[in-house]
């Protein structure tokens, strides 16, 4: 699985995995024991995890969402020491501890909290795509 293989609903909590296209919307299944279904439609507002990022003030203006959770499962794995119903303030000085360079300005502590959220059905649900993946080396000699 990959992060284009999972999607988040607006209004709806959790996480979902990418079932299949429909001609009126796509297919999601609950990533959580459940496994419920559901159907999104063209008026649900649907967002793949690949395609979200947190605003910073750095050069490019944003980090994807997946960066920011291999940092947190590279700092702190299983106990991320808050959760999304922590005081706003640890929220903020957690994010900032993560990312330095996150816009304080842009970022709402309801985006920490489903950051926060979101990170915990990944790592109960789908804990491989946390890790780092090896990167390739294209510098390899071929004639070893």
């Amino acid at each position: 699985m990959e992060y284009s293989d999972i999607a988040s609903v607006s209004g709806k909590g959790g996480l979902f995995k990418i079932v299949k296209p429909t001609r009126t919307g796509v297919i999601l299944e609950s990533l959580d024991a459940d496994k419920k279904k559901l159907v999104a439609g063209a008026t649900q507002r649907v967002s793949v995890l690949s395609d979200i990022s947190i605003y910073t003030t750095n050069q490019e203006g944003s980090t994807p969402v997946d960066d920011v959770f291999k940092k947190m499962y590279e700092e702190f794995a299983d106990d991320l020491g808050i959760t999304s119903t922590s005081d706003p303030d640890e929220l903020k000085a957690f994010l900032k501890h993560i990312l330095p360079e996150y816009d304080e300005n842009r970022v709402y502590v309801s985006d920490i909290k489903k950051l926060v959220t979101w990170y915990r059905h990944i790592f109960d649900n789908a804990p491989d795509l946390l890790k780092a993946k090896p990167e390739k080396d294209d510098n390899k000699d071929a004639t070893k």
